[in-house]
């Protein structure tokens, strides 16, 4: 199960939305098939091991990440092939939290083939927690990333607070996620791009989403462009969103939140609807505050420079709409490292 663990590492960037699976047939103490899911839409890794194992698998152990699916998508059900090959025993991880690709644990079963679940399954869960959240959920996963000044500062003097490696893991934490998102207040002061550079992004570059509750996003932005979602209410001019749309920009019309702006629980719900399951919050202070307020951030990544901005410049973030007393939202330290000069602090939200 370890080895399968490794092999389905190795679809991390290609797979989304489907989950990372990898498979280990054995015969005799033999591996004699391995495999992974490779991409969306193609096989799964229990078909590529098959086909790896060949006339072997009869009589095998095969050890899955997943629950072998019971359902046809775009593939066929893993459960019938399995069967179909004559394994023995089928050993996997966790079970498929997808109501319509569970059950085929109980398939295998009433064919003969001795099942047991279960192995390892702290390390898979944890191996796919975006998938399991947005099925435990109905959402998509929000990682919020911050760098800040050692006096609080979000904006500090010029265009950067941190130095290149804390950039560059902002690079890579994009390429793992299917949205960046931002509000318009960022996109007129700093114009960011919001793809990824400096690294590969294997499975393609994130959409960028714009909240933009009044429609201020400016047409010449460099996030205007094919494949830019914008998340407006109806108090934003029809126009606009229509000079948007022009540009090949997608508009989706959510409601309002109770504070002004937007109700983000829509948004994200919305964002499912263009099968993104990951998102990256790098918005300025209100944007990353009224996640938190909402309790809507799954994991935080803060990376502080080791500078000060002085003065006014002290906790200049909007903390007064974050919960406080009673109502506060407790963090749990994940884990802090320094990054050249700068320090990556990362945390996610204490149970209950």
């Amino acid at each position: 199960m370890a080895r399968a663990l490794a092999l389905a590492e190795r679809g991390r960037a290609t797979t989304r939305p489907n989950p990372v699976v990898g498979a280990v047939i054995v015969r005799d103490g033999d591996v004699v098939g391995e495999g992974w899911h490779e991409r969306a839409g193609g096989p799964h890794a229990e078909i590529v091991a098959l086909g790896a194992a060949g006339e072997a698998a009869r009589g095998a152990t095969v050890y899955t990440t997943l629950e072998p699916c019971a359902h046809r998508g775009r593939t066929g059900p893993c459960a019938d092939a399995l069967i179909v090959s004559g394994v023995a025993r089928v050993v996997y991880g966790l079970r498929d939290p997808n109501p319509l690709a569970s059950g085929g644990s109980e398939r295998l079963a009433d064919a003969g083939v001795e099942v047991e679940g279960g192995l390892l399954a702290d390390w898979v869960a944890e191996q796919n927690d975006v998938f399991l959240h947005v099925h435990a959920h109905g959402r998509p996963h929000v990682t919020l990333k911050l760098a800040q000044t050692l006096d609080g500062d979000l904006r500090g003097q010029g265009r950067w607070i941190t130095g290149p490696r804390a950039r560059k893991t902002v690079h890579r934490i994009r390429a793992r996620v299917d949205a960046v998102l931002v509000g318009s207040g960022t996109v007129i002061d700093d114009d960011p791009g919001l793809d990824v550079r400096h690294v590969d992004a294997p499975g393609g570059q994130p959409r960028a989403v714009v909240l933009d509750a009044r429609g201020r996003t400016p047409l010449g932005a460099r996030v205007v462009r094919p494949g830019t979602i914008v998340l407006t209410t109806e108090a934003a001019p029809a126009a606009h969103a229509t000079s948007l749309a022009e540009l090949g920009v997608t508009i989706e019309l959510v409601p309002a939140g109770d504070r002004g702006g937007i109700d983000l629980d829509a948004a994200l719900k919305a964002l499912m609807t263009h099968d993104i399951r990951s998102v990256l919050v790098e918005g300025g202070g209100d944007v990353a505050a009224s996640f938190v307020a909402e309790q809507l951030v799954d994991v935080l990544v803060l990376h502080v420079a080791g500078t000060t901005v002085g003065g006014s410049g002290v906790l200049r973030t909007p903390v007064s709409v974050i919960p406080a007393g009673d109502a506060a939202w407790r963090w749990k330290r994940e884990r802090a490292r320094p990054l050249g000069e700068d320090l990556e602090i990362v945390a996610v939200p204490e149970a209950g």
